[in-house]
């Protein structure tokens, strides 16, 4: 080749480049109120349509109107052919939060995650079960990256050379106050592909930028009441006689129980699964599920989604499946609608005809070594990435979309989900088993639209097996999973009428943690959250300085002081679990006044306190003016034939309101308006003194409760202000 030849050649491939990796320019359009949309490169799978909600535009419209939260010109994309650069600036004091279901850091500014579905291993690296594209800033704004790819993100740690806020320069050998990690005023973003959609979302606080996110995905899921009470999850063999007197022991030991978990052996063959009931083990299906029914007990079937060659489902799914298997079954399209018709009329013939009430689908995040390899493909063309990114997410839509047809609830369990879940009815597990890291998952769910669980399994102790089972009866599923070790609530004897009495105060709370549901799905706010999201808080994180070790910290790293074992259950009450080895913790109460929910007294206000936890209590804190609607204890949550009492409890000095909501609890007819808004509303009488007023009663509309409520004052007047 000649030398001119040669130089043509350079400068034909620069000018290439320079077309090649463009900057483009981005155009936002409000799709909802509050919500802006754009679009990178080409057209991409996207995990929203995958998701296929229908926004809830009337609940958006009644948020404070806002203006596009950032600098336009400061959001950056460009298209390098393969991948998608993205760029979003940072303010030096913002915090971020969400990016995922991460387990032991709250605050993501600082961290680069590679947001990826897989069993959660231990580190916060963006491998997870719900690797969500989504963050949130302290400073009232979120961003949505919606691709169903591995998204790489550097939440602030990347440093460009043209930065218009650099770091400040620091030598390190003179300077103790060198920074390892320098200050970055972006947030940069790797998405894999050729096009990707981008939504901002408006505040103006956090909380309003999650309840535009869950609003915009149909708003948050609405569980059947018996979803609320307590779930058991059997050893795997059980067969129907063994699970039946299961339910028999339970009422025994007058237990709560309103579902029951029936673990891998209801299969003739599972791992890989014939999703077909075993003769010998349940020779008889119908009667097994009518038989619980009758004692008010609902059937929750595991499954995990991949075809074993013995069963009827294999020779129909065979060609409609992927490439490469999981524990020799076959792995189904789940986005082609032949092969969802199959599933269809599979799973309806078998189990939900029958009386099954929901699932638990597992096996559907990883790890790798357990899921099909990236290089697999499908026959709708889906790479084995993208069908990772979204199989859980899909699975949950078709399943609860069954229920949903015969005009039924349903409340389940899944292990992996992503962009776009608010509205199923599925709650996140895992096999990890850190008690305070399950915390920490709890409160970072409550940012990215879903719901995770506590569960409770095997402990050392009598201590960790009651620390244990109050969390979960403060979580969005109340679970006992025995299917190894087949523990029951009162395996430690010493301590279980502490276990039975907090399962019976979950019980009781049951119109508040409904309630709480009912502001998920109407207004987007989740029923648990994190105490970022909670009205009163103070965004201030604390850095703690590292100490210099040549082995265990040579760069001196620093760490940042968050709080990740405390959350709030709807508006009013702050739960504050204690952990097995504890008898004393801290806990951040943000602005306003707050009171012992035990006992009614003051607490404190705007402060860190610290407080003794006796082991039969899980600290509960309420701040003023809370009102909490309960029920006496039973057995099971309500039914929509039950008429109960009900008792109010007030808490604090001021007036105020609670909507207490109800419906059936069973059916979707609450979507064509049958349901019930009660206003229980506390107020000052001529002589200053508070007093609850009656409520209306809902004429036509479904009210479980006795029109007489019995109102209790926790607080006495005179002291509260006062700590006792």
């Amino acid at each position: 080749m000649t030398v001119k030849k040669v130089l043509l050649t350079i400068i034909l491939f620069t000018a290439a480049r320079c077309v090649f990796a463009q900057q483009q320019q981005l155009t936002w359009t409000m799709v909802q109120p509050g919500i802006w949309k754009t679009t990178v490169g080409k057209s991409a799978l996207s995990l929203l349509k995958i998701a296929d909600n229908i926004p809830n535009t009337g609940a958006l419209q009644l948020l404070p109107a806002v203006n596009f939260p950032l600098p336009q010109q400061d959001i950056v994309a460009q298209v390098n052919g393969d991948h998608i650069a993205l760029r979003f600036p940072l303010d030096s004091a913002e915090t971020l939060f969400g990016l995922g279901l991460n387990f032991k850091t709250v605050n993501q500014r600082g961290r680069i995650l590679n947001l990826h579905v897989d069993h959660y291993g231990g580190s916060d690296n963006g491998r997870t079960h719900a690797p969500v594209p989504f963050y949130v800033s302290s400073n009232g704004y979120g961003i949505l990256i919606d691709a169903a790819r591995y998204i790489t993100v550097y939440a602030g740690t990347a440093v460009r050379k043209d930065s218009r806020h650099p770091p400040e320069l620091k030598d390190r050998n003179t300077d103790r106050s060198w920074d390892a990690q320098p200050y970055s005023d972006a947030v940069e973003v790797n998405v894999p592909g050729e096009g990707v959609e981008i939504y901002v979302f408006g505040g103006p606080s956090p909380m309003e930028v999650v309840q535009r996110y869950n609003l915009m995905n149909g708003g948050g899921c609405l569980p059947p009441k018996w979803g609320l009470g307590f779930t058991q999850r059997v050893p795997t063999l059980f067969n129907q006689d063994q699970i039946i007197a299961e339910a028999n022991e339970f009422e025994a030991h007058h237990f709560p129980l309103d579902f029951i978990g029936v673990e891998p052996g209801w299969q003739s063959m599972s791992y890989p699964c014939t999703l077909e009931w075993d003769g010998t083990r349940f020779p008889d299906p119908v009667g097994f599920n009518a038989a619980l029914r009758q004692k008010g007990i609902r059937t929750n079937l595991w499954l995990n989604p991949y075809i074993s060659p013995r069963g009827s489902l294999y020779k129909k799914l065979y060609n409609l499946s992927g490439s490469h298997t999981v524990w020799n079954g076959i792995v189904p399209d789940i986005t082609l609608p032949q092969t969802q018709q199959i599933l269809k009329e599979h799973f309806l013939s078998r189990h939900i005809n029958i009386g099954v009430s929901g699932y638990k689908i597992d096996e559907v995040d990883g790890f790798d070594n357990w899921l099909w390899p990236d290089v697999a493909t499908f026959p709708s063309g889906l790479s084995g990435e993208q069908m990772r990114q979204l199989y859980g997410l899909k699975i949950q839509k078709l399943t609860a979309g069954w229920f949903r047809e015969r005009n039924q609830r349903t409340y389940g369990l899944v292990r992996a989900s992503n962009a776009g879940s608010s509205a199923l009815p599925y709650v996140i597990y895992n096999d990890y088993y850190s008690h305070k890291d399950f915390i920490t998952a709890l409160i970072n769910s409550s940012f990215i639209g879903v719901l995770w669980t506590p569960e409770v399994r095997a402990s050392q102790s009598a201590e960790e097996w009651v620390r244990r089972m109050q969390t979960v009866c403060f979580s969005p599923m109340a679970m006992l999973n025995a299917w190894a070790d087949g523990t029951k609530p009162w395996s430690f004897p010493e301590v279980e009428k502490a276990v039975q009495d907090v399962a019976m105060l979950r019980m009781q709370l049951i119109p508040y943690i409904y309630s709480s549901f009912a502001q998920y799905h109407f207004e987007g706010k989740p029923p648990f959250r994190a105490m970022p999201l909670a009205e009163g808080f103070g965004f201030g994180t604390k850095q703690v300085s590292g100490e210099l070790d040549a082995t265990k910290n040579p760069y001196k790293l620093n760490t940042v002081s968050e709080i990740k074992d405390q959350y709030m259950m709807g508006d009013y009450i702050l739960v504050a679990p204690v952990f097995a080895g504890e008898k004393n913790r801290k806990v951040y109460l943000p602005a306003d006044k707050w009171y012992d929910f035990y006992t009614g007294n003051y607490a404190g206000e705007n402060e860190v306190i610290d407080i003794t936890a006796p082991l039969d209590k899980i600290p509960l804190f309420v701040k003023d003016g809370a009102i909490i609607p309960m029920i006496p204890p039973q057995r099971q949550a309500p039914t929509a034939d039950e008429i109960l009492p009900l008792e109010v409890r007030y808490y604090g000095t001021k007036e105020n309101s609670f909507v207490l909501y109800d419906d059936d609890g069973e059916t979707f007819d609450y979507e064509k308006g049958s349901y019930s808004r009660t206003i229980l509303s506390v107020s000052k009488n001529k002589k200053g003194i508070l007093q609850g007023n009656q409520p209306a009663s809902a004429k036509g509309k479904p009210f479980h409760y006795q029109p007489k409520i019995k109102w209790v004052f926790m607080t006495n007047a005179e002291a509260g202000m006062k700590r006792r």
